[in-house]
């Protein structure tokens, strides 16, 4: 059997919000103060893999906070189909503000929110299609590495709907809390290429503190 490719998800640092809004792909700062937390990451993620982030800066702001810890890590490749979801015109807006802007869009959207678009925007089922895509040549291409990526909160539940063969509606029930890590292994060998593959999942959403028992864990 070929070894495993095993993808390391990490979603960014928080967003200094307050008001719940929808930040999408607005190119927005994060808040990189845990340092704790970058600390663990460092600690737990794999030394010699491939670092890819997004084309939104709180990724590689997220990735130099894991650096400053793990100074060896390699220069990250940018993936833009690694994006949050694009909200189109309710990009930083909250769903209030969503509704009161556009009431008949707000309502058709709700009818069936994981395939439907927000206006001039792409649907949860879109971004589980596009992050599919770009998964399948990384598999490829470095069969048997470790692959960790600063990723997003849609990005993410995309990875672990693919690898569970979830619908975009059951899709949405899997959490991702910002620093949280994913652990998603891939294997392709002759029995499971007629099925484009077998993938493993190790652990969806633990926090970053947990897997090392000295910083508090268990």
């Amino acid at each position: 059997m070929t070894a495993a490719t095993r993808w390391w998800w990490v979603r960014h640092a928080p967003i200094p919000d307050g008001g719940a809004r929808i930040h999408g792909q607005l190119d927005v700062d994060c808040d990189c103060g845990d340092l704790a937390a970058f600390e663990a990451l460092a600690e737990i993620l794999p030394g010699d893999a491939v670092w890819v982030i997004s084309a939104l800066k709180r990724t590689r702001q997220t990735f130099e906070a894991i650096h400053a810890f793990r100074p060896a890590i390699a220069e990250p490749l940018i993936a833009p189909d690694f994006n949050e979801q694009n909200f189109g015109r309710w990009q930083g807006l909250n769903w209030d503000e969503m509704q009161a802007n556009d009431p008949e869009g707000y309502r058709a959207f709700w009818r069936d929110p994981t395939r439907n678009a927000p206006p001039d925007g792409e649907s949860f089922a879109d971004v589980m299609a596009r992050v599919a895509a770009a998964i399948s040549p990384l598999n490829a291409r470095l069969a048997g590495r470790d692959i960790v990526v600063i990723g997003h909160g849609g990005s993410i539940r995309a990875a672990v709907a693919l690898a569970l063969r979830l619908a975009p509606p059951t899709a949405m029930a899997v959490v991702v809390d910002n620093l949280s890590l994913t652990r998603l292994d891939y294997v392709a060998d002759a029995a499971a290429a007629v099925t484009g593959g077998a993938w493993r999942v190790r652990g969806v959403n633990a926090p970053s503190l947990w897997p090392n028992p000295s910083l508090g864990g268990g």
